[in-house]
């Protein structure tokens, strides 16, 4: 069995990338799928948990489908606003957009 550590280590590995691309990216769909990855990290987290802690039950593994439940809604709505975004201002660039009223 794959010790806990090298799970944790991915996770934050997989976190820190995602928190960088947050912060350095400027195309809003770049930045959607940055916090995606963060997500999944966090799945990584939870499902490595509660293998360890506590492999006959499923609570882990339910949370981490309520996040990725809330990730896909979150995708819908992010990816909505990008849309109507590009088509009112014709760029996705975050810098170049300054309020989101007509």
């Amino acid at each position: 069995m794959i010790p806990v550590q090298h799970f944790l280590l991915l996770g934050a590995l997989l976190f820190s990338l995602g928190v960088y691309g947050v912060l350095s990216r400027r195309n809003a769909v770049l930045i959607i799928l940055s916090v995606e990855l963060m997500l999944q990290a966090v799945n990584i987290n939870l499902v490595a948990f509660a293998v360890y802690l506590a492999p006959d039950e499923f609570v882990g593994l339910i949370f981490a489908l309520f996040v990725i439940a809330v990730a896909a809604a979150e995708v819908g709505l992010a990816l909505a606003i990008a849309l109507r975004l590009f088509r009112n201002r014709t760029t996705a660039n975050v810098d170049e957009v300054d309020s989101l009223r007509w």
